[in-house]
């Protein structure tokens, strides 16, 4: 029987915990435009937040709903990305975020992401 590698990141969560910690990123991400977490987090929130500003950059009631959906109804989220990051890169076609390598602390390396 033949296995296949697993390639998403667990971080020691259960699946509900992993969704709550990539809210958790995604929400002070596009308040602070810049945060500093590890870089195996950094590189499970691309692609997360990516898919978010992707579907922010079109201002429709949908996208309203499904923005309030993913964030709980935080209207001040979802304000910024309907207003200002959505429409900043609506003419971009991905590559939203930038991840800069910091120093290896403990085996882990730190990182910066934010917004390019």
């Amino acid at each position: 029987m033949a296995y296949t590698r697993k390639t998403k990141r667990v971080f020691g969560r259960g699946k509900d915990q992993k969704n709550a910690l990539m809210r958790s990123l995604a929400r002070s991400l596009v308040l602070n435009e810049k945060i500093k977490t590890t870089e195996a987090k950094a590189k499970s929130l691309r692609p997360f937040i990516e898919k978010i500003i992707t579907k922010s950059s079109s201002n429709s009631l949908s996208t309203v709903r499904n923005l309030n959906s993913i964030f709980y109804n935080d209207k001040k989220i979802v304000q910024k990305l309907t207003s200002e990051i959505g429409p900043k890169y609506k003419n971009r076609a991905g590559g939203y975020t930038r991840i800069i390598k910091l120093n290896n602390i403990g085996g882990r390396t730190e990182a910066i992401i934010e917004f390019v």
